[in-house]
């Protein structure tokens, strides 16, 4: 009967151990899922940064009134990448505004309306806006699995014990700025 009382503590305890190692690994996997996400979304947010400085360029050539709205866009293309989730939403945001901007400025100017290179441009920034937009639905997705696993008992013993803390949604907090520029100027 000790014999039995002694193989059941030690199944019992190998049990422990399995499940200990299996959520730990299931933490660190979908940690990795985050910072894969948020890598997706930097690759993103760079590309239309370094768009900006071809689609300045274009307006320039038609018209110089509009230089201080120009600066400003140019000013903020530059990414202020940070691992602080908030502070990033906060630079795109800023930039957002100062984009959408610059395309309301543009319908002013039909010339540039229909400038061939314009329209190239707009396209390319439409496209990557949607692109941004999936990439923080993904994000968030795995932001959401990573601290619901982190809060849910049992596996919120193996996130404490190991600090696994809870990631940063991607959220815009500016409704116009959430929604991808209107760039169809075919009106």
């Amino acid at each position: 009967m000790a014999g039995n009382a002694f193989w059941i503590i030690i199944v019992l305890a190998v049990a422990v151990i399995a499940w200990g190692i299996t959520a730990y690994n299931s933490l660190v996997r979908r940690r990795n899922y985050v910072e894969d996400a948020w890598a997706g979304i930097e690759v993103q947010l760079k590309k239309r940064h370094n768009l900006v400085p071809n689609l300045v360029k274009t307006i320039k050539g038609f018209t110089k009134h509009e230089a201080d709205l120009l600066e400003k866009v140019t000013k903020l293309r530059t990414p202020q990448l940070s691992n602080n989730v908030g502070e990033m939403g906060q630079s795109e945001e800023q930039f957002g505004r100062a984009l959408q901007g610059l395309m309301v400025q543009v319908e002013a100017y039909p010339e540039i309306k229909a400038d061939d290179n314009f329209r190239n441009l707009q396209n390319q920034l439409s496209e990557i806006e949607g692109d941004i937009e999936g990439a923080r639905r993904y994000y968030n997705g795995a932001v959401r699995d990573y601290n619901t696993q982190i809060q849910s008992f049992p596996s919120n013993m193996i996130a404490d014990r190991y600090h696994f803390d809870e990631a940063e949604f991607f959220e815009l907090d500016v409704e116009a700025a959430r929604q991808a520029p209107d760039v169809d100027f075919d009106k």
